[in-house]
């Protein structure tokens, strides 16, 4: 699976890299907009939600919970900053798909008995995107993780996020996470759509059949 988290850094506008994002055949988008206002989430949102619903594009924002609640998206991502899941979970209903951020095998069995369909473990390496950013795990960090949930039998889905190329996919998901999140590599890409088809054709051997 391969998730676009938007990025406000790009030279492209929100709303023009999911249109690109989505032509290139991506169907999993987090809304991520950190300044923004809920207007401008707002008018971002209803720009793009009709291609989105006709594309059958999976839409989410980050943690602007009572906004993704009146804007009718998929669900939220939070951060560990953000809402507690559990506060999300009762605002936004059951079909609602929370993902959480995660830094260390710790943080995963502090959510682990939670109502959440997603953990973004991470940052793999340095990303320009976030800031106060957790200390970088790589590949050795994203395998720990990957192995201890194995181990405890933890069977959420994770998915890698923070300073992904294209050539680290493989050994991301050889290290055992269920998919990637990516931000910078495509939203700033001279490209965006063939970004998008690139990180999708090095995704396909990982795919279940």
């Amino acid at each position: 699976m391969l998730q676009f988290i938007t990025n406000t850094e790009s030279s492209v506008s929100v709303s023009d890299q999911i249109k690109a994002f989505i032509k290139g055949g991506g169907r999993w988008v987090q809304v991520r907009m950190k300044d923004a206002s809920d207007e401008e989430i707002t008018k971002v949102i209803e720009e793009i939600k009709p291609l989105c619903i006709e594309t059958e594009t999976f839409l989410i924002l980050d943690d602007r919970v009572e906004l993704a609640k009146t804007l009718d998206v998929g669900g939220v991502h939070l951060g560990k900053e953000d809402m507690l899941p559990s506060k999300a979970r009762m605002i936004l209903g059951p079909a609602a798909v929370i993902g959480v951020t995660a830094n260390t095998i710790d943080d995963v069995k502090a959510v682990r008995s939670l109502d959440i369909d997603y953990i973004g473990i991470g940052p793999f390496a340095q990303t320009s995107t976030k800031k106060n950013l957790s200390p970088i795990l790589g590949i050795e960090g994203i395998k720990s993780i990957c192995t201890h949930m194995n181990d405890l039998e933890i069977n959420i889905s994770h998915v890698a996020v923070g300073g992904i190329k294209r050539e680290d996919v493989a050994a991301l998901m050889e290290a055992g996470v269920n998919g990637i999140a990516v931000s910078g590599a495509i939203a700033n890409a001279p490209d965006i759509i063939k970004a998008t088809e690139d990180f999708l054709e090095t995704l396909k051997p990982f795919l279940k059949a």
